[in-house]
């Protein structure tokens, strides 16, 4: 039976990572290791600084005391795979969007990236909310992660080492078509709120930035719909992340400033 190591940023207690539990615990044997509070938004970080514990939940789940989704892929590969890898690695599924630069801070793309770097094939899947709601349904993506890990199965990884798939599902739809897009342009305020605590001591709280972009400038980013364009027609947006940041079209440029 092909084996799935899973992990997210929302906590080891969340929805979204039992309703992908609840997808994918019959076509494949899961490993859960998950931070043990929630760690949205805390990028691609491991815990130098401290020591990290796992926790039993239950059969092959773990909590990470303190962990982050890095930490919990890293400690996990080396720790309970130590014979043979998993299959895939899956981080999710996030309640929120993880779409143009914001994977940059993601918790959740972070988990998946780690997965690839140590050579196994990975997935982040977030839905995309409205915060203000209570309560959200993830059948879409479960119905979205449980398609692609069975093509995944049947076939191979469609991508090169060192990329995962990102995918992002929109809000309010059971079902939806698949689109592969591109990563959008995000747009950035500076949304901090401040107050008093009742010692009269300020402190912030970061805010929430609405889902704004524009469309990039280069021709062939217009031929397909970035993630933002997909989600906000309705689509399911699948985006072929690489790690390598290299700024490939602006090298000669840096070599004549030199």
């Amino acid at each position: 039976m092909k084996r799935i190591l899973i992990t997210n940023d929302d906590g080891y207690e969340s929805a979204g990572l039992h309703c992908l539990i609840e997808a994918l615990k019959d076509i494949a044997q899961l490993t859960i290791v998950a931070p043990a509070t929630e760690k949205s938004a805390c990028g691609h970080s491991l815990t130098l600084t401290k020591p990290l514990r796992f926790i039993g939940v239950d059969d092959d789940f773990y909590k990470l005391d303190d962990g982050t989704p890095s930490d919990c892929i890293y400690l996990a590969l080396h720790s309970l795979f130590e014979e043979a890898k998993p299959d895939l690695v899956i981080s999710g599924i996030n309640r929120g969007s993880n779409m143009g630069e914001d994977i940059t801070y993601s918790g959740t793309v972070a988990g998946a990236m780690e997965g690839v770097l140590q050579g196994v094939p990975a997935i982040a899947i977030s839905q995309v909310v409205d915060f203000s709601e209570p309560k959200h349904d993830y059948t879409l993506a479960q119905k979205t992660i449980r398609r692609l890990v069975e093509k995944i199965f049947a076939g191979a990884f469609p991508l090169p080492q060192r990329e995962l798939l990102n995918v992002n599902i929109p809000p309010h739809r059971t079902e939806a078509e698949m689109r592969v897009t591109y990563a959008g342009y995000r747009r950035y305020g500076n949304d901090a709120h401040v107050h008093r605590n009742p010692r009269a001591e300020e402190y912030y709280w970061i805010g929430l930035h609405p889902l704004e972009y524009r469309v990039r400038d280069a021709a062939h980013h217009r031929e397909r719909l970035c993630d933002f364009d997909a989600i906000e027609q309705g689509y399911v947006s699948v985006t072929p992340i690489h790690l390598d940041l290299s700024a490939y079209h602006t090298l000669e440029t840096l070599e004549a400033w030199l």
